[in-house]
C-alpha cells in the first residue's frame, strides 16, 4: 500500500509515522522549509517531499501514479479541497481522505468534490466527549462506517447485570454484538454457552440505538 501524506504538521507527521511503523510505502509532502527541517529528524529522508501539495508537478514527484491513498491534512481546508480534487480527478488515485479544520466547510468535502472520506475533527472530538460523559465506564475503542457503529468496551464489576448469565441467555439490543471477551489476559471467542464472571472485558459492537440498551445490561445492579 502506498500512501501520499500532504501536510506535515503534527497530524500529518503523526500519521505518516503510525504508518510507517505499520510497513507501508509513505510520501510526506511539506512546503514550509523550517517543518521539513524538523520532519527530517523523524521520518526516513526518503519519505519527504519538499513543496505544494497543490501542485501537480510536486504530487508527480512523490509518485502518485501509484498512490493507493492520498490523505490531505493541512491545516487550510481550501488546501485540502484542491488537493484531493486533483488527486482523484486528474491522477484517479483509487482513495482519497481530507481533513476538515472548520465545521463550517463540512458540506464542501463531498465525492462529486474528490473526497471520499472527509473527517471532521471537531465533530468527532465533541461526539466523542459527549459519548464518554453518558456512558460512564464505557469506553468507545473505534469508530466504524464513518460513526454509525462502535467498538465499545466495559469491564464486568461484582454486580453487574450479566454476572452468571451464559451468552445465549443475554437479552442483548438489536444490532449488538460480543465481539470478545477478556478474562484474565486471555481472548475467549463469545460463544453461546460463555458465562460471564467479574472483571471480564467486554467488547462489543453495537450502533448508536443500541449504546443505552448495552449499558443497562453491564451496569451494576
Amino acid at each position: 500500500m502506498f500512501v501520499i501524506v500532504v501536510g506535515g504538521g503534527k497530524t500529518g507527521a503523526f500519521l505518516a509515522q503510525q504508518l510507517l511503523a505499520d510497513g507501508y510505502q509513505v510520501r510526506l509532502i511539506e512546503n514550509r522549509p523550517e517543518i521539513v527541517a524538523k520532519l527530517a529528524g523523524e521520518v526516513p529522508a526518503e519519505v519527504l517531499v519538499m513543496g505544494d501539495g497543490s501542485s501537480p508537478g510536486v504530487l508527480e514527484a512523490a509518485g502518485i501514479g501509484q498512490a493507493n491513498v492520498l490523505a490531505a491534512v493541512t491545516g487550510e481546508d481550501e488546501a485540502n479541497l484542491v488537493i484531493t480534487t486533483l488527486a482523484k480527478f486528474e491522477f484517479h488515485v483509487p482513495r482519497t481522505i481530507a481533513r476538515v479544520n472548520n465545521p463550517k466547510n463540512f458540506w464542501l468535502f463531498t465525492p462529486e468534490m474528490g473526497v471520499d472520506a472527509a473527517l471532521n475533527q471537531t465533530e468527532i472530538f465533541a461526539r466523542l466527549v459527549a459519548e464518554e460523559m453518558s456512558l460512564g465506564d464505557m469506553m468507545t475503542l473505534l469508530k466504524l462506517r464513518r460513526g454509525e457503529y462502535s467498538l465499545v468496551e466495559e469491564k464486568l464489576l461484582p454486580g453487574s447485570g450479566l454476572l452468571g448469565i451464559p451468552l445465549k441467555d443475554l437479552p442483548l439490543p438489536q444490532n449488538c454484538t460480543i465481539a470478545a471477551v477478556i478474562r484474565d489476559g486471555i481472548v475467549l471467542t463469545p460463544r453461546g454457552n460463555l458465562i460471564f464472571i467479574a472483571g471480564d472485558e467486554v467488547l462489543a459492537v453495537v450502533d448508536k440505538p443500541a449504546l443505552q440498551h448495552l449499558r443497562r445490561l453491564l451496569e451494576v445492579r
